[in-house]
């Protein structure tokens, strides 16, 4: 019986991507976790974004330098778990580390304690729990499965986060008056726990199965090293440097583009209720799309034009787009580029650079990943705060930073291209060695 379901599930995925029968198995609990993961997230997402604004535009950029000084402790405490817990126990501790966190959240926003704090520390949170998550369930994805496999499936892995990003904003939309916003923050939480036990479904499988799988990637034993292996993994190799140039670039742009949406967005919409319903239809037209085109296209893009050009469509796309703003600074070319940036990033670039960890040793799938998917992130949130507040201070308007954001995007081009020729080559040497990522170029 489970041998005749496991084929009627095979010959289901094989309409619609190339799947193999050893990995019939585990892409739909990938997808679940995918799902269940991105969908609590989004139940809170929009309400972040209100906070976000009605703290004040002008102080974005302290939100970020905080939430950027969290990522201090928080990255070395990550790696420093992983170093010493196996895989199987680190992810699960990490998932319910967070929700219980979002249980604090609900007890403080219910008693209505200190308001404006409360909500100045949830964008923190928020900005904080996003990535790691994220992060987390793509090293987890790099570890599992090789640099082909990848190529083939992390499009419709990354499907499953798109439809839980559209699930997410539905069920806050129909949900929110009859429970609160306070007791969407458990809805989220129990939506973070059914994530946690798709990811324990994974990990049983790689003990088993798969090709490429856990016969090849022991995880009965943390990493080992030391908290700060992360950083100096990534310091260390000239790959991973570039990944975390690519990563600078993408963020420097996109928080950029971010400060210049929500500074016209308060300055055209006073309503909070308003706004915050902008977002929620920004966040779904996003995600829509990105599900259309993760489903049925991202594999056959990264597979048939390459890793070089999935990785360089954002970048072109970004240079397009501010020409475009410098030309017509105005709210609907603001959000729609913002939002065909976003879906674009989501369905291919994303998925995309995972497939660049997939040929790296275990230690820097998980520490110097996590490293540059957090701490570099949210670096360049905190750089382009700054270096936009003091861009207005010298008079430049949402024209003038859209043109200082446009070699953003051309040195964000020629990294993607480089990074595409490196990891053929390490593919091809068998990078998942530990030797091999130290290799200089």
């Amino acid at each position: 019986m489970a041998a005749d379901a496991g084929v009627r599930a095979g010959g289901i995925l094989g309409r619609i991507l190339d799947v193999r029968p050893a990995e019939v198995a585990a892409v739909p609990w990938a997808f679940a976790y995918f799902f269940f993961l991105l969908a609590g997230y989004y139940v809170l997402r929009p309400l972040r974004e209100e906070m976000g604004i009605r703290g004040g535009v002008e102080t974005l950029h302290w939100s970020f330098t905080a939430t950027f000084a969290v990522m201090l402790a928080a990255v070395p405490a990550y790696s420093a778990l992983v170093a010493r817990v196996p895989r199987a126990r680190a992810i699960p501790l990490v998932y319910r580390f967070f929700l219980l966190n979002l249980v604090v959240f609900w007890a403080l926003l219910r008693a209505g304690f200190a308001p404006e704090w409360t909500a100045r520390a949830f964008f923190v949170w928020v900005s904080v729990y996003n990535l790691f998550v994220v992060s987390v369930f793509w090293s987890f994805m790099a570890d599992l499965f090789t640099a082909p496999q990848a190529k083939r499936l992390f499009g419709f892995v990354a499907a499953g986060g798109s439809l839980g990003a559209i699930a997410g904003p539905a069920a806050a939309a129909v949900l929110a008056r009859p429970l609160g916003a306070a007791n969407l923050v458990l809805v989220s939480a129990a939506l973070l726990e059914i994530a946690t036990r798709c990811a324990g479904r994974l990990a049983a499988w790689a003990r088993t199965a798969g090709e490429g799988g856990a016969e090849q990637r022991p995880a009965d034993a943390g990493l080992g090293g030391g908290a700060l292996a992360g950083f100096r993994e990534t310091l260390r190799s000239p790959y991973l440097l570039a990944i975390a140039a690519h990563q600078l670039l993408f963020s420097l742009g996109a928080t950029f583009l971010y400060f210049q949406l929500a500074r016209v967005v308060a300055a055209s919409i006073p309503d909070s209720a308003r706004r915050t319903a902008l977002f929620a239809a920004v966040d779904l037209a996003v995600n829509v799309g990105a599900l259309a085109t993760q489903a049925l296209a991202t594999g056959r893009i990264v597979a048939g034009l390459g890793l070089g050009a999935a990785l360089g469509v954002v970048p072109v796309l970004s240079a397009a787009g501010f020409v475009a703003v410098a030309a017509a600074p105005t709210l609907w070319v603001l959000g729609g580029f913002q939002a065909l940036r976003r879906a674009v990033h989501f369905a291919v670039d994303r998925p995309a650079r995972e497939v660049l960890f997939t040929v790296v040793p275990r230690e820097a799938k998980y520490k110097a990943k996590s490293f540059i998917d957090t701490f570099v992130y949210r670096g360049a949130d905190a750089l382009a705060g700054w270096s936009q507040a003091a861009l207005v201070s010298a008079g430049l308007g949402i024209a003038g930073l859209a043109v200082a954001a446009l070699p953003i995007a051309g040195a964000s081009l020629a990294v993607a291209g480089w990074l595409a020729r490196r990891e053929r080559a390490l593919e091809k040497r068998g990078g998942d060695s530990p030797q091999v990522d130290a290799v200089t170029t």
